[in-house]
């Protein structure tokens, strides 16, 4: 029986499926079989210059630049029809690539079509202001695109996330090129050819596939790379504001996270329970927001552990394509590896294992990444799991004693992206929310967001806020006119 061929796929510059320059090409594989599902060109500097030079005269030309914002707008909104009319496709394509439940993917896809419906409403709404000043003078502001805009997108959410960072940059009226994450390609680079089908002139949206180094590091570097936005750790953050400070050129970082979940006495232990299981097993817990740290009032701590592991223990690990799947494999091999790690290290420093801790034994998950979904009890503020972002199926369990403890435990983080207050106190609830470092806070719910609500955080977790109106600010200057009416 003749094997099924792996499909091969370009580059996507100047509206093309373009070749990487050097040839080079490299593997991307099913998390959830550890079989090859494509091959994709390994890019690098070449082959960004390529694509800048192709954004660049896609900026200069009159078909973008000069463009009735309504229009552009409407190009944003038409690339969301497309998307949402192919979404069971899209979402099936990430589920193979990414491994997360084919219900999740869907939800994903129906996110990155709802930041272009978003944004696609902002695109003739970015204005500037007449200033009152002395003498008989027009003083006003316009707020222009930055021009070339790079993007480089994380493997957890690998369609979402570039939509959450190009959409706002398109809608200002730059060009766009993004860098998907090596594990997790596919679904922006067909998503660049959705774009062109929409109508958007060749050149506004580019995809450049490789590693971090040579192509992320490439983008940042280059010096008509106006703005880089990224999603991913802290030591990348780091690497690319250092390379982009060469040029004075802008950052858009969206880093780690490692998110308490505040249980007080009196809140609803079951639905708390619940949330807390979904906020850090979704997506195998590969996610910057993960719930990843439950603090729970120790007058409640053994209900609520309880719920938690027997909730943990009822999940349904699989192949993401299965409709009984409730936990997807991690992306990689190395991803396994790394939370392994981590669970050895917090038995050592005392932890215990209150559920999972292991690889799955059951047959037919032997060739994926698996991970049991796990939860640690007993762990301590000085232990490594509790301090640092294992990117996950790892939930850690610390008991504390009244409001003031609870919020010295959740804020003694290097970290301050996402927290979450569960009480049925509607005081206590204002004060902890306004008390918390950190730069998202629910209340009686699990992580969640939307395309008009802000999302970034304080401390190692970054430096601004994506989604929302704020967003579009990022990617647009400011210029001041004055003009002497005498």
């Amino acid at each position: 029986m003749q094997a099924e061929a792996v499909p091969a796929y370009e580059m996507f510059i100047g509206g093309e499926w373009t070749p990487s320059r050097s040839g080079r090409r490299y593997q991307v594989f099913n998390p959830a079989t550890g079989k090859v599902l494509a091959h994709v060109p390994k890019g690098d500097g070449e082959d960004v210059n390529a694509a800048v030079d192709a954004a660049r005269k896609a900026f200069e030309a009159p078909a973008w630049r000069t463009i009735d914002p309504s229009k552009r707008g409407r190009l944003l909104y038409k690339a969301a029809q497309l998307l949402r009319e192919r979404l069971a496709d899209f979402a099936k394509l990430e589920t193979l690539n990414n491994g997360k439940p084919l219900g999740q993917a869907k939800g994903d896809v129906a996110m990155a079509a709802r930041h272009f419906e978003y944004f696609a409403g902002l695109a003739d709404k970015i204005q500037g202001n007449t200033i009152p000043v002395p003498g008989n003078r027009l003083d006003y502001t316009l707020k222009e695109p930055l021009g070339v805009t790079g993007h480089v997108v994380p493997w957890n959410y690998p369609l979402v996330m570039a939509a959450r960072s190009m959409a706002p940059a398109l809608a200002a009226g730059n060009t766009v090129i993004g860098k998907p994450a090596s594990f997790t390609p596919l679904t922006l680079l067909k998503f660049a050819e959705l774009c062109k089908e929409a109508g958007f002139p060749d050149g506004v949206v580019n995809v450049v596939t490789g590693g971090g180094e040579e192509v992320g590091g490439a983008l940042a570097k280059h010096r008509d790379v106006k703005l880089t936005a990224l999603t991913g750790s802290v030591e990348t953050g780091m690497k690319i504001m250092e390379i982009a400070s060469q040029n004075l050129s802008r950052v858009v970082l969206e880093l780690g996270g490692k998110n308490p979940h505040v249980v007080f006495r009196d809140a609803d232990v079951g639905k708390a329970a619940t949330a807390v299981l979904n906020g850090i097993f979704t997506n195998a817990g590969q996610m910057c927001w993960a719930g990843s740290r439950l603090l729970v009032d120790e007058e409640v701590k053994e209900e609520v552990l309880q719920k938690i592991v027997e909730g943990a223990n009822r999940m349904r690990l699989g192949d993401g394509m299965k409709p009984d799947t409730a936990m997807g494999p991690l992306v990689a091999e190395s991803q396994r590896e790394r939370v392994a790690r981590y669970v050895e290290t917090g038995i050592s420093e005392g932890a215990r294992v209150a559920a999972g801790g292991a690889p799955p034994a059951e047959e037919g998950l032997d060739g994926g990444y698996f991970y049991r979904p796990t939860v640690l009890d007993g762990v301590t503020q000085d232990m490594r799991v509790a301090r640092e972002e294992i990117f996950g199926p790892v939930l850690t369990v610390t008991a504390f004693k009244g409001d003031e403890d609870a919020v010295l435990k959740a804020n003694d983080s290097e970290f301050g992206l996402w927290a979450g207050v569960w009480t049925n106190d509607l005081r206590r609830a204002h004060k902890v929310a306004g008390m918390l470092e950190a730069g998202i806070v629910t209340v009686n719910e699990e992580p969640i967001t939307f395309p008009q609500t802000p999302f970034g955080g304080f401390k190692n977790s970054g430096n601004s806020s994506e989604q929302g109106m704020e967003a579009v600010l990022a990617y647009v200057r400011t210029k001041n006119v004055s003009v002497n009416l005498d």
